[in-house]
């Protein structure tokens, strides 16, 4: 049984979940807490498998409880966004950097599709093994290198990979680079429809860089990240042109890491630099070993500060990996493995 821990002042989006449960007998709803305060209480109370928070709950403090949830009783949390919020004033984006896994449509009344929707999220996130946060992170155990000890390879190109938990990984690495960083950085964050837009927005107002959704045909520039659209595939056109197609789903993803890879595999061979970070699933192994074959380099998430250990975990498993870093040290390596020299 998934036992869910709504958190809402609203009484039409606690009937909706109520509604929506009782079409899942392998789901119950455990409580509704109105405040922060009692979401922490209750959450250490009940146990619960989910953690369902209202998107602007009253009050303002959602994005603070999701925060403190993770630190006090870590437990996948999700967002619940009603038609009326929107996009909430960027706090989707705040709450997804909290820790949130997901942001999902509040359940509708009389409508299979959203009601599945929002059970199967909710049945998918109640697997999910997250770890607790910290207010000031520690330093975790660092392992690089792989056996021979080969010199590092100076890369032209980042990519990178991520979905659950993706958004604050993400954050936490670029508010740590220099606005001169040298190399384009390209960037597969699977998440649900509707917020890519939001999420680069956030990040290019709170970052050194310059950070956007993927246009077809843009032109690669240094200190520049670049975020693949909704539903379609990013990749190169040599080593100058981002290309943005419709591409058929890699693997039943697109966009996907593996076609992401791939491209900077073929234009930049032992330039292309790859990093893995937290997620569900295995999206990105066939480009890593892309990479690999082509002489590029590939850094993973560690699991203690991975929100789920399941990508990075799929790429060290298949021995693809040269280094396994924390959080906090990824920057760092990025820095200095980049090639200093200016774009063509």
């Amino acid at each position: 049984m998934i036992r869910l821990l709504l958190v809402t002042t609203s009484a039409d989006l606690a009937e909706r979940t109520f509604a929506a449960l009782r079409a899942d007998t392998s789901m119950s709803l455990v409580g509704v807490a109105r405040d922060g305060e009692q979401a922490l209480a209750m959450s250490v109370d009940f146990q619960p498998e989910v953690v369902a928070v209202e998107l602007g709950l009253a009050g303002g403090d959602s994005v603070d409880t999701i925060r403190e949830i993770m630190i006090a009783s870590p437990r996948p949390v999700v967002v619940i966004a009603g038609q009326e919020s929107g996009g909430a004033g960027g706090t989707s984006e705040r709450a997804l950097e909290a820790g949130a896994l997901a942001v999902i449509a509040a359940p509708l009344p009389d409508d299979g599709p959203s009601m599945s929707k929002f059970l199967s999220t909710i049945r998918a996130m109640a697997q999910v093994m997250v770890v607790r946060q910290r207010r000031r992170e520690r330093r975790a155990e660092i392992v690089t290198g792989v056996p021979g000890g080969a010199a590092p390879r100076l890369a032209s190109v980042v990519g990178i990979a991520a979905s659950t938990g993706g958004p604050a990984a993400l954050r936490s690495i670029l508010a740590a680079l220099p606005a001169d960083f040298p190399a384009p950085i390209l960037v597969v964050q699977h998440m649900s429809d509707g917020f890519i837009e939001g999420v680069a927005a956030r990040l290019d107002a709170t970052v050194p860089l310059s950070v956007r959704v993927a246009v077809d045909g843009e032109r690669l520039r240094p200190g520049f990240v670049y975020l693949a659209p909704d539903g379609r595939q990013l990749g190169l056109s040599g080593k100058t042109r981002i290309r943005v197609t419709d591409d058929a789903p890699v693997d039943a993803f697109r966009p996907s890491a593996t076609h992401l890879f791939r491209a900077i595999a073929d234009c930049f061979r032992e330039e292309a630099l790859a990093v893995v970070l937290t997620g569900m699933g295995d999206d990105g192994i066939a480009g890593l070993a892309d990479i690999r074959r082509r002489g590029g380099r590939i850094i993973a998430q560690d699991e203690n500060t991975s929100a789920v250990f399941g990508m990075p975990k799929a790429a060290i498993l298949a021995g693809l990996v040269d280094d396994v870093l924390p959080l906090e040290a990824i920057a760092d390596k990025l820095v200095a493995l980049t090639n200093k020299s200016d774009q063509g």
